[in-house]
């Protein structure tokens, strides 16, 4: 049987940026594996001049005096700019781990048995839980997201 826990669509913008979006959720029995779909959208920002304006804004504020003409000049070399989010797990228990991935789409499976690269196996316990979005970098006017988190019991693959 697989169950819904969270099936969530949202929009952040640059303003969000190095900030995270917790979805919590309430695990009623043990389960056999727990599943995290989650996609977003767009994943690069195609507008030139808004990429060039950006990046010399990161330059201004990351590069000392001496090197900010030639750094500004290398502008494109820092071309594609993208959107950055990432997904993260807790448990009851304890933090089961997180998913830095560069991939608009993802998918994350924990059970007793498995667990996808960067989240730790183990047993899905009831409790409260939490999938976190860490927006790393928001570049676009808007980004789109979509989570789902369901539980699974064996043979419902």
């Amino acid at each position: 049987m697989k169950t819904v826990l969270v099936d969530a669509q949202g929009k952040v913008t640059p303003a969000g940026s190095k900030s995270h979006i917790a979805y919590r959720f309430f695990v009623p029995n043990a389960a056999d594996r727990l599943g995290v779909h989650f996609t977003y959208g767009p994943k690069y920002l195609e507008d030139q001049e808004k990429a060039k304006l950006l990046i010399e804004q990161g330059i201004e504020a990351y590069f000392e005096a001496e090197y900010l003409e030639q750094a500004k000049a290398r502008w494109q070399s820092y071309l594609p700019l993208q959107n950055l989010i990432t997904v993260s797990v807790d448990a009851p228990d304890g933090h089961r781990g997180a998913a830095h991935r560069h991939d608009r789409e993802q998918l994350h499976v924990l059970s007793r048995h498995e667990a996808t690269p960067g989240l730790a196996q183990g047993e899905i316990i009831p409790g409260m839980w939490e999938v976190t979005l860490s927006l790393h970098a928001i570049v676009t006017d808007v980004c789109d997201y979509t989570l789902k988190v369901w539980l699974e019991e064996e043979g419902t693959r």
